[in-house]
């Protein structure tokens, strides 16, 4: 199945000159990874506390995107400037489902809203990105197949933030749009096991 994931060699293509100049000023890998999950915590409790104004959601597809690239540009410094560490492996995962649950949950703070379903979401992804990270455990590769990755994932809930903070989407649809991802979000689980499992059989 199509994913967003798919396009990121194009979007670090675009990416690779800011990149070569972090890189040239000292930065590393850990720091970006760092770094982008304590602003998705910030942006996420600026937009837990102001709930009550739908315009504040406008922020969270501002950040996803920005987001995005931080992600991408922490993995270029590790891959092409030599900074890979099992540390930055640890930090990568664990502050990628850190900062997703914390750009998630503000959602089920709207009126209307039943929190419930956006916390079903919050774990079927932890599960979705768990998964994923099982691969390197039973002797695959690391599976990022969709339907629902974390770019998959940030794509949706920018498309939210935006049409909340526009006044386009009713809140009363948050709740149907919920249960549509978490059942992506269950297909991505069964993907990347039966994925993982066929890497295995054909070694």
């Amino acid at each position: 199945m199509v994913s967003v994931y798919q396009l990121k060699s194009s979007f670090q293509n675009l990416l690779r000159p800011l990149v070569v100049r972090l890189h040239s000023r000292g930065a590393t890998a850990n720091q970006v990874t760092l770094a982008a999950c304590a602003l998705s915590m910030l942006v996420a409790s600026l937009v837990a506390g102001l709930a009550a104004h739908p315009w504040v959601f406008a922020l969270i597809p501002l950040w996803m995107f920005l987001r995005m690239a931080l992600n991408a540009m922490d993995g270029m410094l590790a891959r092409e400037f030599g900074q890979q560490s099992p540390l930055g492996a640890y930090l990568n995962e664990l502050t990628d489902v850190v900062a997703d649950a914390a750009l998630y949950l503000p959602f089920a703070l709207l009126p209307g809203v039943t929190p419930a379903w956006v916390v079903l979401v919050v774990l079927l992804a932890l599960l979705a990105e768990y998964a994923g990270v099982l691969g390197h455990m039973v002797g695959a590769s690391r599976r990022y197949d969709g339907p629902m990755g974390k770019s998959d994932r940030a794509l949706c809930f920018g498309v939210l933030g935006a049409g909340i903070a526009s006044g386009l989407l009713p809140t009363a649809w948050i709740d149907p749009a919920m249960w549509l991802l978490a059942a992506l979000l269950a297909l991505t689980v069964v993907n990347r096991v039966s994925q993982g499992l066929a890497a295995l059989r054909q070694d």
